[in-house]
């Protein structure tokens, strides 16, 4: 029996010791790629950053000089855009999953179809708003680019703020309700506060997720090479403009390509670092 329990134990070690280390291979693997990708674009976008950045506007075929000015504030109104339609429809929906829906067949369809809207591909998602926005209008515009990228920020958003409620121990709801408070003060007043830290920290993670998306974009957005704030008409964006710069026999356009995609690399790891330490800080408290 003990030789028995031995070559059990034998074996699970030898089992763990295999997976350990095919974990550890596939995680350097991983981190090579990575490292080797924040390298490259670090070298070639650093070599092309200049103050005409974010100062001039995107230059024609063959022209010297130029920048990104426009493509930065049509990046920012549509992702701005999409914060606004997708937090309070995302925070609200999170909220009504986790408060008024638990045990009920209805919050777990909602939460399945969440699941599949927040995996679908991106290309889907502006062929669907190409469909519902753009082809009625006859027209690509801004608002079409922050709808689609509104469709990609909301599943994340509800996935977080049903996640950070249900967290919330049970314990502080039943105490402030046994003291008469309506139930829509709890949730405000109370789980909102508890849970705050946790679904900020979504609503950033989604933000760094839509910065860099340009499939949805070509079917709605498009570009423009003009300064514009007109959300009516097509507009300029960094990811079309990256796709687009980085595709052209231009040398010049290729350098901001890559100065653009360093600029949208470090805002997305900005956001990313923020977020976690606004977390961590929360837990250390």
């Amino acid at each position: 029996m003990a030789t028995y329990s031995g070559s059990v134990y034998r074996r699970r070690q030898i089992g763990s010791m295999i997976a350990l280390s095919l974990c550890g291979i596939a995680t350097v693997v991983g981190l090579v790629f990575l490292v080797w990708i924040l390298w490259t674009t670090l070298v070639h976008g650093l070599s092309a950053l200049s103050p005409s950045l974010v100062t001039e506007m995107t230059p024609p075929p063959g022209e010297d000089g130029g920048g990104l000015a426009n493509a930065f504030m049509g990046s920012l109104l549509m992702v701005a855009l999409a914060v606004i339609i997708g937090t309070p429809i995302g925070v609200l929906a999170g909220t009504f999953l986790s408060e008024f829906s638990r045990g009920k067949k209805i919050g777990e369809a909602i939460r399945f179809v969440n699941d599949i809207l927040l995996s679908a591909p991106s290309i889907i998602i502006g062929l669907f708003v190409y469909e519902l926005v753009v082809r009625p209008t006859s027209r690509f515009s801004g608002f079409a680019g922050g709808i689609a990228l509104a469709f990609i920020f909301l599943p994340v958003v509800v996935r977080t703020t049903d996640e950070m409620l249900r967290l919330v121990p049970d314990v502080m709801r039943e105490a402030a309700l046994s003291l008469g408070i309506p139930r829509w003060k709890v949730t405000v007043n109370v789980l909102y506060r508890a849970a705050s830290t946790g679904i900020l920290t979504g609503i950033l993670l989604a933000i760094a997720r839509i910065s860099g998306e340009t499939a949805p974009l070509l079917f709605t957005a498009l570009n423009n090479q003009y300064w514009s704030l007109d959300m009516s008409q097509p507009m300029a964006n960094i990811p079309v403009v990256i796709f687009q710069f980085a595709m052209s026999p231009y040398e010049q356009w290729q350098n901001l390509a890559w100065a653009g995609a360093f600029v949208m690399t470090a805002i997305v790891l900005l956001l990313s670092v923020g977020s976690r330490a606004i977390l961590n800080r929360r837990n250390a408290k």
